[in-house]
């Protein structure tokens, strides 16, 4: 189905934060304010590496309106936090590994009382040897930036015999590919508001993807119970992957403990810079050979992560990109190992696609190198090659078997804009204006969902019927501009029948709600319809066997509807839900909990479920200024049921755009360890004069019968494949193999004709 307004129907709906959003009538929690509140500051570090000899904080605390000055000092539990592995120090104490790396927190009456104390704290350094080369950082004579050296973590996986079957390849491709570090430049940075309680309870307003990680960091920093914390997240502001980790919030908990007053942080663009997290930068060396027919046989693959200088989730993201360079291809002989380096650059950590754009845009360079050396047509020769229905996994893991492979490559081979490729080839050289050359590419993924083997990956949700009659929908998870409250309306609303005035929605908040998980990994549309589905048949019986005794009618002869209860043939409303919810009786709640399904694999981040996803898309380079445009996008998602058409397009076209800034814009430059961009005016990201062209999305709802797995989410697929496709249409239209991202103007300019003919 191509799915847009007129396809959706009266599915079509206004999604329930919407009109508060587009109006200004919700307010970012980083915009709270509450009387008497103090404002937090961080100093961070001048260099990228540095031994601490000294940290003197008289002066700051002398001077009038600073209330606290803190040091490592002052940290009464554990002095580090990272999802999974806490090695980040909250305050330095005797090192520096970067230049975003947090030295004191300061609370005063004002941001300029706070500034001017930052500029009071006297720091005496050593300076150290900046690692900013992840192939250096390696050898061994290279600075080591944590005691057991500077690779966090290395993968590997093989089958067969790679150099064997390189020597049976008759066709051999070798090519190193460079990604670069990218920002997630949310709307909304880093910040909160940090409030203690009198009865001693720490209540944060921060943004964030998972309330129940961070209060359970907090916690151990704080040297608390984590009941003593309560998490608010926003309602809005983008994340991404930039706010999984904690940010400000350990700065704003230890200030308002410290003070015993509200403290407001709020990074400005340059803080969120220097401090916040970017996508990997990674090089990828593969080697890939096929037999005379275009057969793979052979697939090497080496990867080099910069993580940075903490670990955040580099593990992770390595095994992520480890499994998706080897992607929904047939092998006879495999050999992909990675490592993920620490260095003195920015801090590196979770982006959507996890790992998976860097990748595939790898990955899909080489089969498109492949067919064009065999002279096959490239999605001809993906096909040839490409996964059957029952295979295995990337990593020989059993994983849910659809026909999505299939499925989604035959809508592209399908598509009218793949189908204009061959005509574009017969008439380039007709064009006006020469300089002006047009391609159309193509780029295929299977792409993993949830957080894989050996994560603890909970999740579940409650319903209630509320003493007001509303019927309330209550989750862990965040909604943070993705759509995530439009999705569960909707799911209630078609599941169960209600109208949407009968519906409480109530997430983010852990005083309030269940432990569903992290709203990260595509993966909380999927759990909250797979909770729905559990929940469905409990909550349904509870319900009408109480309307049956209110109503003195057998159960059978009743259903849910708008509204209330209702007779099982008509559409006369018996009971509201308020009179239903004022009926004696013990109250109406059902509550699930379970874990996102993983593999019966030992391999640690291997999946089990998959959304295959490719994309064709048409641009135009203009060869007198290098400048590559995407004229044109065609997207099929196989991802089953669409929950929510508005928020399925909104994920696929605003992945899109994201992964349009990797391929022609945006790097957050480094030079030995410092930034250059410290702001938005030179950091370019796409706007919509890049987005303009039309963007059409085919969605793919079938599932096998037996499968109840549900949909698939589509937060991330949107923006794995369009590197490579531009890649793909720029080899088209001018000729060039792009194997570094962004594309430079330079590779792409040539010399005026009227000048070579002169």
């Amino acid at each position: 189905m191509l799915l847009n307004r007129a396809s959706s129907g009266e599915r079509w709906r206004i999604r329930p934060d919407g009109p508060d959003k587009v109006t200004g009538g919700l307010a970012y929690l980083t915009d709270m304010s509450v009387d008497h509140m103090l404002y937090g500051l961080v100093l961070r570090s001048e260099h990228p590496h540095a031994r601490i000899k000294s940290i003197h904080t008289d002066r700051a605390k002398q001077l009038k309106g600073v209330h606290a000055v803190l040091t490592y000092l002052d940290v009464p539990g554990l002095n580090a936090f990272g999802i999974a592995h806490p090695d980040q120090p909250v305050l330095c104490e005797e090192r520096v590994r970067y230049v975003g790396d947090a030295l004191a927190a300061i609370a005063a009456d004002s941001l300029a009382v706070a500034q001017l104390a930052a500029g009071l704290i006297e720091i005496e350094y050593e300076v150290l040897e900046v690692v900013d080369d992840p192939e250096r950082a390696l050898l061994p004579d290279s600075q080591q930036l944590h005691p057991k050296g500077n690779a966090l973590h290395r993968t590997a996986f093989c089958r067969g015999d790679v150099e064997a079957g390189f020597k049976q390849c008759i066709h051999i491709i070798e090519d190193i590919y460079y990604t670069p570090r990218q920002m997630h430049t949310y709307m909304e940075t880093e910040g909160g508001l940090f409030v203690p309680g009198e009865d001693g309870r720490l209540t944060v307003y921060s943004p964030t993807q998972h309330g129940f990680m961070d209060r359970m960091q907090l916690a151990r920093i704080l040297a608390v119970p984590q009941a003593g914390i309560r998490i608010v997240s926003s309602p809005i502001g983008g994340s991404f992957g930039g706010k999984d980790e904690l940010n400000v919030q350990p700065y704003g908990a230890l200030l308002a403990i410290h003070t015993g007053k509200p403290i407001k942080m709020h990074n400005s663009r340059w803080e969120s810079v220097r401090a916040g997290l970017k996508r990997h930068p990674m090089k990828i060396a593969m080697k890939t050979g096929t037999d005379a027919a275009g057969r793979l046989l052979a697939h090497q693959v080496s990867i080099l992560s910069d993580t940075g200088p903490y670990s955040t989730l580099g593990a992770e993201v390595l095994n992520f990109a480890t499994e998706h360079v080897i992607g929904p291809y047939r092998y006879l002989h495999l050999d992909v190992n990675g490592v993920s380096v620490f260095t003195n650059n920015g801090m590196s950590g979770e982006f959507r696609g996890f790992g998976g754009n860097q990748a595939v845009f790898a990955l899909e360079g080489q089969m498109d190198r492949l067919a064009e050396k065999l002279g096959m047509d490239p999605w001809t020769f993906r096909k040839l090659n490409m996964r059957a229905v029952d295979d295995l996994g990337p990593f020989d893991q059993p994983i849910v078997m659809t026909h999505g492979a299939d499925h989604v490559w035959a809508a592209v081979a399908g598509c009218p804009l793949w189908q204009e490729r061959n005509r574009l080839e017969t008439t380039m050289d007709e064009k006006a204006e020469p300089w002006i050359k047009t391609g159309i590419g193509a780029a295929f993924t299977m792409h993993g969902a949830g957080l894989g083997v050996g994560i603890p990956d909970p999740a579940g949700g409650r319903l209630k019927l509320a003493e007001d009659g509303k019927i309330e929908a209550v989750f862990g998870y965040e909604e943070f501009g993705q759509g995530l409250l439009a999705a569960l309306e909707q799911m209630l609303i078609e599941q169960f029948d209600f109208a949407s005035e009968d519906i409480r929605m109530i997430i983010g908040d852990t005083d309030i709600v269940p432990d569903s998980g992290s709203t990260t990994a595509s993966r909380a549309t999927a759990m909250m319809w797979k909770s729905l589905q559990r929940l469905k048949k409990p909550f349904s019986d509870q319900l009408l066997q109480r309307a049956a005794a209110s109503v003195d009618r057998p159960v059978e002869q009743l259903r849910l509807g708008k509204g209330g209860i209702k007779g099982a043939d008509g559409d006369e409303l018996l009971l509201t839900y308020k009179e239903l919810a004022a009926a004696a009786g013990t109250p109406i709640i059902c509550e699930t909990s379970f874990s996102f399904p993983t593999s019966s694999t030992s391999r640690v981040g291997a999946h089990f479920m998959y959304t295959y996803s490719a994309v064709v898309v048409k641009v135009e380079v203009n060869t007198l200024t290098g400048r590559a445009k995407v004229l044109q996008q065609y997207h099929a998602v196989a991802a089953g049921p669409v929950v929510n058409p508005q928020g399925y397009l909104g994920q696929i076209e605003g992945g899109s755009s994201m992964a349009l800034g990797f391929a022609l814009l945006e790097e957050s430059v480094m030079d030995k360890g410092h930034y250059i961009a410290r702001n938005l005016d030179t950091y370019l990201v796409p706007t919509i004069e890049d987005q303009r062209g039309l963007i059409e999305v085919e969605a793919i709802e079938h599932l096998p019968e037996e499968d109840d797995y549900g949909p698939r989410g589509v937060g991330e697929v949107g923006s794995v494949t369009v590197a490579p496709a531009i890649a793909a249409a720029i080899r088209q239209a001018c000729g060039k193999w792009v194997t570094k991202l962004p594309v430079e103007p330079s590779l792409l300019q040539e010399m005026p004709f009227f000048l070579r003919k002169g």
